[in-house]
């Protein structure tokens, strides 16, 4: 079973690397485009790995179930709802299927972009992942070192120098004494524990001391600030991140769309939320309690599928609407014909949870903007740009905030300093080839090319360099 498994295994990767090597360099420029057109327009609803149904269905062998009317695929893509009132037998079915759950419309894409789309579709479904790449050391995150707290040690031996200096200091009066007595000499009284405490030379240490440990906090505090390592705010909305990038496995890119084209990944708003929360109206583990808040932010009435205006209805008005959602939901949820006590508090404890989460002292309204609390939050004087890690070094999200997919509530995975981003740049290979940002590191690639050089690290093209990360 061994040796089967590793032939098996064997001829796969050769597989894979036959296919990749077969591919021209308009081939990929096409498989390119389609992932990007497929994480911008399709990952929300449906699973990048092609096989596995999400919010809608799995997209695998999806020319094939359209096999001869390939020019009514792209209509439906562009329009589906006009495709289902055309009478097509497979769209009214595949509408009905889905539990007449509308999809959206993409009128503004043409044949080759929705023909890169396919070919990205189907390259993943029959292939792997796009595009194929093998994992290095330089891929993984890079492990914080455990740090140690010294504190206790450093207590101890400055109690242990603080008695030594006392000891020492009696000493010195003892033999001070005996000298004076030796030669005849009047001996100068002893001075009083209080008297060597509040002596000239103490306090000039002790102030000595205090002026190097406050420049040693004040430097130390200043080097760690916007920094903290596994700190997990409590959010005002329960969000998974296990549950959607883990379980769902929808692309970090499409919530957090800035982050391939801009210096800030950004916090995505309620209504990309709502993407998937108009159709998907109630949790696994918590049923309204926390996608109404979504729905409240929104101005979304989940009653009738219908958007309102918010400066139209009175807060009571809000609190009715919302308040018969929950009311009829637990109504259903409990096969009863209408609301019982317990259902009356919990009607009222998601009113006042949906309150509390979305209210602050400048907001009054549960409409607006989402009070999400921030986890990461680098220095004024430290830039960094996402786009430049993501989209031109191709970084995985969890190179640098861990194992998010995994995560039921957010928190700050790397140390984030200056220290841990060098020996990053030290350590991390950059991909020069068929990537356009480096085509201008000539020299490099002339090296590569002859063999004179294996790698090009990200210190080599100026990772190290000051003014890259502070203005």
């Amino acid at each position: 079973m061994t040796l089967r498994y590793s032939i098996n295994r064997i001829l796969f990767i050769l597989g894979v690397m036959l296919s990749f090597s077969v591919l021209n360099a308009q081939d990929a420029a096409v498989l390119d485009q389609g992932k990007s057109l497929f994480t911008a327009n399709c990952a929300a609803c449906h699973a990048k790995n092609m096989k596995d149904d999400l919010t809608g269905p799995a997209l695998g062998g999806v020319q094939g179930r359209w096999e001869g009317r390939e020019s009514l695929l792209n209509e439906w893509i562009r329009n589906s709802q006009k495709v289902i009132a055309s009478g097509d037998e497979y769209a009214v079915n595949l509408y009905n299927t889905w539990n007449k759950v509308m999809m959206n419309n993409f009128p503004n894409l043409d044949d080759a972009q929705i023909g890169a789309i396919l070919s990205y579709v189907d390259y993943v479904y029959t292939t792997g992942p796009w595009p194929p790449k093998a994992t290095t050391a330089a891929d993984a995150p890079v492990a914080a070192a455990p740090k140690r707290d010294n504190t206790p040690l450093y207590t101890g031996l400055l109690v242990i120098l603080a008695i030594l200096a006392l000891i020492l200091a009696r000493i010195i009066a003892n033999l001070n004494q005996i000298a004076a007595v030796q030669e005849g000499e009047e001996p100068a009284p002893r001075k009083t524990l209080v008297e060597i405490l509040t002596s000239k030379g103490v306090v000039a240490f002790v102030l000595f001391a205090l002026v190097v440990f406050g420049g040693y906090t004040t430097v130390n505090n200043a080097i760690s600030l916007n920094r903290q390592q596994n700190y997990s705010p409590e959010q005002p909305i329960k969000f998974s991140h296990a549950t959607h990038a883990g379980l769902q496995k929808i692309d970090c890119n499409y919530c957090h769309d800035g982050a391939r084209r801009s210096k800030h990944s950004v916090i995505p708003a309620a209504n990309t939320c709502m993407n998937c929360h108009r159709a998907i109206k109630k949790g696994s583990e918590y049923g309204t309690a926390e996608i109404t808040k979504i729905f409240a932010s929104a101005a979304y009435d989940p009653s009738t599928d219908t958007y309102y205006d918010p400066s139209a209805k009175s807060p009571q008005e809000i609190e009715d609407l919302y308040k018969t959602w929950i009311a009829d939901n637990y109504v259903k949820d409990n096969d009863l014909t209408g609301i019982d006590s317990e259902g009356e508090e919990e009607v009222e404890a998601q009113w006042e949870g949906i309150v509390g989460s979305l209210t602050t002292e400048v907001k009054e309204s549960v409409y607006g903007p989402i009070p999400w609390v921030r986890v990461h939050n680098l220095p004024d004087h430290a830039y960094f740009n996402h786009a430049q890690h993501v989209t031109v070094g191709n970084l995985e999200c969890q190179t640098c905030h861990g194992p998010v997919e995994e995560m039921e509530l957010l928190y700050q995975y790397s140390p984030l300093s200056m220290g841990w981003c060098i020996n990053c740049h030290r350590q991390t290979e950059v991909e020069f080839t068929g990537n356009d940002y480096y085509q201008s590191y000539h020299k490099y690639h002339e090296e590569i090319k002859s063999g004179e050089r294996q790698k090009v690290t990200v210190e080599e093209i100026g990772g190290l360099e000051c003014q890259k990360c502070h203005y």
